[in-house]
């Protein structure tokens, strides 16, 4: 679903294309900014702070393609450190980050992360657009499991491994990884095996309570929303994808031909997506 938009300035013509990220490399980036001095301040000409969060077996650096083109663009951005313990975890700690952004934020969310966002930005008027990429959006209410019912399950549900897990106070728990021998196929099957290979040693698990955790807010029932659907995606059956974009009423929804991880295998089509919530955002303020 796509809105009539003004058009673009020059060099701003982009054709428009794109529950789990994909994992960082060993030296990845924990918060990646625009600017030094941490995710503070308010972006230059007035343009919104783009925050982008990651989903689970990942950490920030799986965005750097995204980032390293909206900087280009002029947009102050910073990549959260998704701690990947349960949504009501995840997005009380996205929510403090958002507070100490100053200014509009246009909130993007990959996987697992568009669980985290539409949680975390419920109550945040600041953040003026929601850009769910490769995205779980349950409702308020609904877990990730009770929404992922409605459709075939993906590929990767048969390649998780579960790992039991002590706390220092005694605590227990449940992480869930991919299978290593099943990460290509399952979750980046667009990115060459010397790469994938590499994300699969270095994924961070996520809580198996992520999965089952239910949602007490859904800000894309009263904000914007952009969707991008992969249409190779073996992770989120891309149907479910389609579905959630049509429940929210997304301003825009662009379908790729890319796998689960389209924020790295085609980084061009997810950045003009932010790009045109950014700028419709800053048309409508004008």
């Amino acid at each position: 679903m796509g809105i009539f938009k003004k058009p673009r300035y020059a060099a701003t013509f982009r054709w428009g294309a794109a529950f789990l990220a994909v994992a960082g490399t060993a030296t990845a980036l924990a918060t990646v900014s625009a600017e030094a001095g941490g995710p503070s301040g308010q972006s230059d000409r007035g343009k919104p702070t783009i925050v982008l969060v990651h989903g689970a077996f990942a950490d920030a650096s799986s965005w750097s393609g995204v980032v390293e083109r909206l900087q280009r663009s002029g947009y102050k951005v910073v990549a959260a450190a998704n701690p990947l313990r349960g949504v009501p975890q995840d997005s009380a700690y996205i929510a403090s980050l958002l507070k100490s952004v100053k200014g509009p934020i246009v909130l993007a969310g990959h996987s697992y992360g568009g669980a985290v966002i539409s949680q975390a930005a419920a109550k945040n008027n600041n953040v003026k657009a929601l850009v769910f990429i490769n995205a779980i959006m349950p409702d308020v209410g609904e877990s990730f499991t009770t929404l992922s019912a409605k459709f075939a399950p993906p590929l990767l549900s048969q390649a998780l491994r579960q790992v039991p897990f002590r706390n220092g106070d005694g605590s227990t728990g449940t992480d869930n990884y991919v299978q290593t021998d099943k990460f290509h196929k399952v979750f980046a099957a667009d990115l060459p095996t010397s790469r994938t290979d590499v994300f699969a040693a270095s994924q961070r698990p996520i809580a198996a309570s992520a999965f089952t955790d239910k949602l007490t807010g859904a800000a894309w029932r009263d904000k914007p929303s952009y969707v991008l659907v992969g249409k190779q995606d073996r992770a989120i059956n891309p149907d479910l994808e389609r579905y959630e974009a049509k429940r929210a009423k997304a301003r825009k929804t662009v379908e790729i031909d890319a796998s689960h991880v389209s924020l790295i295998s085609q980084p061009q089509a997810v950045e003009n997506l932010i790009v045109d919530a950014a700028e419709d955002y800053e048309w409508h303020r004008s």
